[in-house]
């Protein structure tokens, strides 16, 4: 049997491990220009792209120096979404570490897009956001789409995600009684293309939960007696509050690097990955879709590389609060390494039906039955920072599993597996792990580290 090398794309070549809160090392920028004649505003070329250029020192639409009218389908503002610091408990639930002072915040330019359309972004802003909100009305307007071609641009943001998407259109809904692990996004309002060739870099904070004003009750002590609803909560550096996707070009070779100080690359509905080359560095969920019991994350092609550093003391690679579905593609996602994580988690299943994954943690959710053969691997002892190497029963060697986090258990699903199969891991020429397959998603992934059995009162899944 032929000899595979998961995901050769090294995280040490392609990733730029910035730290999201760092100071910035570069010389100040110029202020960027705010004001021009009506003549400058953006209009679309023959392609029907709008070309953003971003840059410290100014910011150019279609070859034109950006401008601050609202009306414009492309202006730039000083009014980024931030935690504010100096609030007490009835304005949110941040703390001090994640609050920012109006200066801090001023010091980012947002790149408002208002406008339904393709948009190709280049070039850095080392202090910026790109915002999508198509207003109110957006999201229950087929029309209301927007796609982002990601050309080489390099974003940086110290108290907000560096893209986000408010308001398009959306293409599903979040009933809870309707939801299914089949979702079509192919009409979502919210869309990315990693274009060929192309290195991208975005870098991102978060926003902790911002309550509506007037949903805050408090009794005569103060006590808050009514439940408050959140106004903004943005925890990715890549969010949107819409359903998204994800896309590479015609070869796939683009690369969009998610650097994070929280989570990395969300989505409040559903999420589809069709393609290019995804790799993300977070402090807690490296992709997070949020809707309880109704979200999906969808990964169809493409490859997808995920490490939680543990910024946040916890995190998983993948985690959906509806499902997981692989059917295609490279993933490979590694959880924190120091808390009760998994490199894969979903609250309503996990389907593996094709493409070549690993996925490594402390825990692991079960994987449902009827998909590609899956085996796990539990460790005595945690593993990590090594190349593991998988061999068949006859001793021949079928991938390399190259590790960046201590983890306990590995599971592993590819097309060559086989159900009638067992394998085992080596480090060298060292046994370190032997599993029987999973049978379609069988019994390997019903078991806790250490390869014990649950159990019999306890339910197959953990969190």
């Amino acid at each position: 049997m032929k000899r595979l090398t998961i995901f050769a794309v090294l995280f040490s070549v392609l990733i730029v491990f910035t730290a999201c809160t760092a100071e910035q090392a570069e010389p100040e920028a110029a202020p960027v220009t705010t004001s021009v004649p009506e003549t400058t505003q953006a209009t679309v070329v023959d392609d029907g792209i709008v070309d953003i250029s971003l840059g410290d020192n100014e910011i150019l639409v279609e070859g034109m120096v950006a401008d601050s009218d609202t009306s414009s389908e492309v202006y730039i503002a000083k009014d980024i979404v931030y935690y504010e610091e100096g609030k007490d408990f009835t304005y949110g639930e941040g703390d001090e570490s994640e609050a920012h002072s109006k200066a801090e915040a001023e010091d980012h330019t947002v790149v408002h897009i208002t406008q339904p359309g393709e948009y190709r972004l280049s070039g850095k802003l080392s202090k910026g956001q790109v915002a999508v909100d198509l207003g109110e009305d957006a999201e229950k307007n087929p029309e209301a789409v927007v796609t982002l071609i990601l050309d080489g641009v390099d974003i940086t943001c110290d108290v907000a995600p560096g893209v986000i998407f408010y308001s398009v259109y959306e293409c599903s809904d979040a009933d809870e009684e309707n939801a299914t692990n089949d979702v079509d996004t192919s009409e979502a309002g919210a869309n990315v293309i990693i274009a060929d060739g192309s290195v991208n870099t975005v870098n991102g904070s978060y926003v902790a939960k911002i309550y509506k004003p007037e949903s805050v009750v408090l009794d005569e002590s103060g006590t808050e007696v009514e439940d408050a609803s959140k106004l903004h909560k943005y925890d990715g550096a890549f969010y949107s509050k819409m359903s998204m996707n994800i896309n590479g070009g015609e070869e796939g070779t683009g690369v969009l690097n998610i650097n994070a100080d929280n989570e990395g690359l969300d989505s409040e509905l559903h999420l589809t990955v069709n393609g290019g080359i995804i790799n993300i560095n977070s402090g807690n969920d490296g992709i997070n879709t949020n809707e309880d019991y109704v979200s999906v994350t969808t990964i169809n092609g493409g490859t997808v590389n995920i490490v939680v550093n543990g910024e946040t003391g916890e995190g998983d690679g993948i985690d959906s609060n509806g499902w997981l579905v692989i059917n295609g593609g490279n993933v490979k996602a590694e959880a924190c390494s120091f808390s009760a994580d998994a490199g894969i988690d979903s609250d309503m299943g996990i389907h593996i039906n094709g493409g070549t994954v690993v996925a490594s943690g402390s825990m692991l959710d079960r994987i449902e039955d009827g998909g590609q053969t899956n085996v796990t691997f539990n460790f005595i002892e945690k593993q990590g920072g090594e190349t593991l190497t998988a061999k068949n029963s006859s001793g021949e060697e079928i991938a390399d599993i190259e590790l960046v986090n201590d983890c306990s258990m590995v599971l592993y699903s590819s097309p060559d597996l086989s159900s009638d199969e067992t394998y085992a891991l080596y480090i060298a020429d060292e046994l370190i792990a032997e599993s029987d397959s999973g049978f379609m998603g069988g019994p390997g992934a019903m078991m806790h580290p250490g390869g014990e059995m649950p159990p019999e009162d306890e339910p197959p899944h953990w969190n």
